[in-house]
Order: C-alpha cells, then structure tokens, then sequence
C-alpha cells in the first residue's frame, strides 16, 4: 500500500464550474488546494512570487508594501502575450513547490484546482486529471451574468485557449452544459470514484 497520497488535478476554463465542483470536494472532506490562494501567497510581501514580478516587469509592479500590484500586473500581461507567458513561467514552478510540499503531509486525497493545470505542465505529476467542461458561449454568458463585463469575459476566454489541450490530458471529464444537478451526480459519482482509488493505494 502506498504511502502517498492520491494526486488530483481539477481544471476547466472560466466559469465552467470548477470552482463549484471543488466546493463540492471540499464539503465532503477533501483537501482542495486552490492555486490561485497559492498564487495570492506567493505575491505577498516578502513572496517569492513578488521577487519574480519585480525581476519582470520592475518595482513599479509593487505596491507600497513590496506586494504584487495586482491590477497593474493585469494591466500588463493581458494586453502583451510575451509578458503573460513570461509570468507564468516564473510563478508556476513556484506553484507547484507549495504544492508539492503540501502534498508530501497529505493522507488519502490532494486535489489542485487550477486553471492552467495542464498548460503549466503540470499535468505528469498528478495520478489522475479532471476538467469541468461547458461550450464557451456558454461560459461567455455565465461569466457575464455574475458581473464580468464582457470585454473581460472575451478577453479571458481567449487568453485561456480553445481548452483541447485539457481535454486531452483528462482521465475523466464532468459536463456541465445542463443544471447543476447533472453537475452534481457526476461530482458526486468522482468522490466514490477518488475514495476508492485511495483505498487502493
């Protein structure tokens, strides 16, 4: 029997209903990490995230404090694609160096909920990958509907890719082009699924 815990990793593009079914996991008992509170962490003052903002793009990046200015950093990398990759792929080794050392405490089950899970290259060193999946005009509409102006939403969408690579990658794959009670029996059909494969270890 192995000593390590089942490795999980939850992705899905914007407002696919990721985050849902990570809410899901959690009420049931999961360890869910969310990579963008490890993200928030790393930008901190001190983080090593800020350090790799400020190599970047300079210390008007930061805030008075020595944090990450999140919203000039946006400003920033949405509009320059060589910038955002470059922020990626200086933050994303270091995301998953806070994982890897949660996961190493960790009993039975770790899941990381991450956007880029699969495009960070992730993907490898997680025994089984799970995608929430919607049509993207779909996803358009929703994210509008909780407030994202839409230009945003376009932007965003976009910015994330057609999501083929995810799907590839994927071991199992939830849909939710219906309700949330067809989302819900196939969240509900992966925690006996994950339970079990955690017992089998």
């Amino acid at each position: 029997m192995s000593s390590r815990a089942l490795r999980v990793g939850l992705t899905g593009g914007l407002a696919s209903g990721k985050s849902t079914v990570a809410g899901w996991l959690r009420e049931a008992g999961f360890q869910v990490v969310d990579a963008d509170r490890l993200v928030a962490e790393l930008h901190q003052p001190g983080g090593d995230g800020a350090a790799a903002v400020r190599a970047l793009f300079g210390p008007e990046m930061l805030n008075e404090r020595g944090g990450v200015d999140h919203t000039r950093v946006a400003a920033r990398v949405f509009k320059d694609p060589q910038a955002r990759f470059a922020l990626e792929s200086a933050v994303h080794p270091l995301v998953r160096k806070k994982f890897e050392e949660l996961a190493a405490k960790a009993t039975e089950v770790i899941i990381l909920e991450a956007t880029l899970l699969v495009e960070a290259g992730y993907a490898p060193g997680f025994d089984l990958i799970v995608t929430v999946e919607a049509p993207c005009e779909q996803r358009f509409h929703r994210a509008v509907a909780r407030g994202m102006d839409s230009d945003s939403a376009r932007g965003r969408l976009l910015a994330q890719g057609d999501g083929d690579q995810r799907r590839c990658a994927a071991h199992r794959i939830l849909d939710n082009a219906g309700d949330l009670d067809h989302l819900r029996r196939q969240a509900d059909e992966l925690m006996v699924e994950l339970r079990r494969l955690a017992a089998e270890r």
